[in-house]
């Protein structure tokens, strides 16, 4: 679905949280009704590489997103690890679209595996089952064999996967601007406008 208005947005563990963060600030901003889902390990990496403290509860970290973005209650909805009557849980009411930014391996295998066991990977399969549309930022490299086969499995099941890896062509200046570049394709995949980065091509 193109310019989708419901997304679930899931941060895992994997190094790139400046990349899962920016996103939920573009789409807090156009108005897209967000569902946030975090693993444990995801908080210690937004503590680690940007000083960013998850809030273990649900609730402080909507009240948290809410007064740093200025957004209406409501429109962001966290839910817990293992909220399972979470709207993301079951087929009857998915989220238009999901993106799981930065993604881990792990996860990215328990996905292809078709496992449950989480809030975050029963989200995705989902999406999977559904014929929503499913992208997948890993933050990895090398790439084992392992690694591909999933990454084929998941691309052969329905799901984008969109590497964190920046481009270089639009002159970057700053961190912020390799941040941009990610996320811009990200939000591409999503059919959402954004002016994030200048356009191949085009003269600004």
């Amino acid at each position: 679905m193109k310019n989708p208005q419901t997304i679930t947005l899931a941060l895992t563990g994997a190094s790139g949280m400046p990349y899962g963060i920016r996103l939920l600030e573009r789409l807090l901003v156009e108005g897209k009704q967000v569902y946030l889902l975090y693993s444990q390990v995801a908080q210690v990496v937004a503590q680690q590489e940007m000083n960013l403290a998850l809030p273990s509860r649900a609730k402080e970290t909507e009240a948290f997103f809410n007064r740093l973005y200025n957004i209406p209650d409501g429109q962001l909805r966290v839910f817990g690890r293992e909220e399972w009557f979470a709207p993301v849980a079951s087929g009857s009411n998915p989220a238009d679209a999901m993106v799981v930014c930065p993604c881990t391996m792990g996860t990215l295998a328990a996905i292809a595996a078709g496992l449950n066991q989480k809030l975050i990977e029963r989200a995705a399969d989902v999406m999977l089952k559904e014929n929503r549309q499913l992208i997948l930022v890993p933050r990895e490299m090398p790439f084992s064999a392992i690694h591909l086969e999933n990454m084929l499995k998941l691309v052969r099941s329905g799901a984008v996967i969109l590497p964190a890896n920046p481009g270089f062509y639009h002159h970057p200046q700053t961190v912020q601007d390799m941040i941009d570049f990610v996320v811009a394709r990200i939000l591409d995949h999503l059919g959402i406008s954004h002016t994030l980065i200048a356009r191949w091509g085009s003269e600004n």
